[in-house]
């Protein structure tokens, strides 16, 4: 796994501000996105730079790079002069390495030069070429490099950056000089400050397209009497999607939102159904359902972690081809036993406080319910791994919709969760990388008590609440109207100065 990370500093971090600068002398200018990639990643990984330069030592060049900001991030910096040697000797590499007790198998060297690929092939170590060409060069090189290395979510886990607090005091300042009293506009008025330190600019875009991801997979414990519904409904309800004809196709619709239906662990053999791949319907079955988990392992260590990488890779399609915000959604029966038996395990709850009755189950099969519950947590051990957790207890939609969240927020844009399964989700991805949490809207509050559980849990404030149990991603889906909203008030809304309107405030 991948530890450290070395960069290269002329024009792999830094541009020249004038014909004639040296990169790695003053007045440099970050690339594009830079400075937040690298913020993001001093987070999770050491980081130094070997660099071929006139500047005698690594100190010159921290000087030198004062009031980029990546002079306290860069934790060592080896200079050519320094070491007598320049790139593709690779001594440079060794010297950082060293200084960073790092071998070369736990370490990435980020350049723009064929001397940089030729030191880093020299050292044994991983590299990646930026393209300037590239909006986000930097982000773009590492993050094709993590995922090739450590996988989807780590590299998504990695790059999650933190939201733009200077953007976002600015949208709190803009926000009294608009035509209206101070808080006025409530909600609306946090939604878009939210928003605008997400995308780091005031105003912020419009959240549009979103694109609703809708992760679906079966459940063993269904054979252990969970719920009335037979395990068919899934199969037949991932055939409803596709055609258009549900709930949040609907939904989606006048939210003007794509619905992709990700197949991650459907029972049945949907292909056998007539029900085929095509750009509303994805093929990435891990397994076909999960195991009872009232009796052992809902599935593997292994599994739960490909569901994860799965879940980070559709964000990054998603918001690839255009998306600028994401919703999750979910379908499977029996999926609020394992979400209950999630929330419970990360939040050290009594299972039946945060248990509901799913598809309207009966007293009888709730109390059985609780009870398959307690047994599965029973195996786990006291504050355990949320991957762990994800395997033992959880989904295989579960553990790719908390992959979901986190390749989202590492991707900068808001991501709307959904009902209790979200919920639970949401709790591991937050397990797991705590700085997803700035990046996420709470689109409802379901009538599930889970739900409730992990928004009082982590804080959030749903956008609406109007007493929603169904999923899919119909309650996240009802929220993007005001997130829009929010975006349009601080990018059309006249301030006081603008409409010749006195500020009474």
């Amino acid at each position: 796994m991948i530890t450290t990370i070395l960069f290269d500093i002329g024009d792999t971090l830094v541009h020249a501000a004038a014909p004639g600068t040296p990169v790695d002398a003053p007045q440099a200018a970050p690339l594009p996105g830079a400075l937040r990639t690298v913020r993001a990643l001093a987070s999770t990984h050491r980081l130094g730079a070997v660099t071929d330069t006139a500047v005698k030592t690594g100190a010159d060049v921290m000087v030198a790079l004062t009031g980029t900001g990546f002079e306290d991030l860069l934790e060592v910096i080896v200079t050519s002069q320094e070491i007598g040697a320049a790139k593709p000797d690779p001594i440079g590499l060794f010297a950082a390495m060293t200084a960073l007790d790092a071998t070369p198998s736990q370490t990435l060297f980020i350049g723009d030069a064929d001397v940089d690929e030729a030191a880093a092939a020299a050292a044994g170590v991983a590299f990646a070429r930026i393209d300037p060409r590239e909006t986000d060069p930097v982000d773009a090189a590492v993050r094709r490099a993590l995922v090739q290395l450590d996988g989807p979510l780590s590299a998504a886990v990695a790059l999650v950056p933190a939201v733009d607090h200077d953007a976002e005091r600015e949208a709190t300042s803009r926000h009294l000089q608009l035509t209206k009293p101070p808080g006025s506009l409530g909600r609306l008025e946090s939604l878009g400050i939210q928003l605008a330190a997400i995308a780091g600019q005031v105003p912020p875009p419009v959240p549009r397209p979103a694109a609703v991801a809708v992760f679906a997979a079966d459940h063993g414990v269904v054979a252990s009497g969970v719920t009335p519904w037979p395990q068919e409904v899934t199969s037949q309800m991932v055939a409803n999607f596709v055609s258009g004809g549900a709930a949040i196709n609907v939904l989606a619709r006048q939210a003007g939102a794509t619905v992709t239906v990700i197949d991650v662990g459907v029972a049945a053999d949907l292909d056998g159904m007539g029900i085929t791949v095509s750009p509303r319907l994805w093929s990435r079955r891990i397994r076909s359902g999960t195991a009872d988990l009232s009796r052992g392992s809902a599935m593997t260590f292994t599994e739960a972690r490909a569901a994860l990488d799965l879940g980070a890779e559709v964000a990054a399609s998603l918001v690839g081809a255009g998306a600028r915000a994401l919703v999750t959604g979910d379908m499977g029966i029996g999926n609020t036993t394992a979400s209950a038996a999630v929330i419970a395990a990360l939040t050290a709850t009594d299972a039946k406080a945060v248990t509901g009755r799913g598809t309207g189950i009966d007293d009888a099969m709730f109390r059985h319910k609780v009870e398959l519950i307690d047994k599965a947590l029973a195996r786990l051990p006291a504050d355990p791994d949320p991957v762990l957790v994800l395997s033992e207890v959880g989904g295989l939609e579960i553990a790719a919709l908390a992959g979901f969240v986190v390749g989202g927020a590492s991707l900068r844009v808001p991501v709307v969760v959904d009902g209790v399964i979200a919920a639970a989700a949401l709790l591991a991805a937050h397990t797991l990388c705590p700085a997803v949490l700035p990046y996420v809207v709470a689109g409802h509050r379901s009538t599930e008590p889970g739900s409730s559980a992990v928004l009082s849990r982590l804080g959030l404030d749903p956008v609406i609440d109007l007493g929603l149990r169904l999923g899919e991603g119909s309650g996240a889906c009802l929220a993007l109207a005001s997130l829009e909203a929010a975006a349009l008030v601080l990018r059309d809304m006249a301030t006081f100065e603008e409409a010749h309107v006195v500020n009474g405030a």
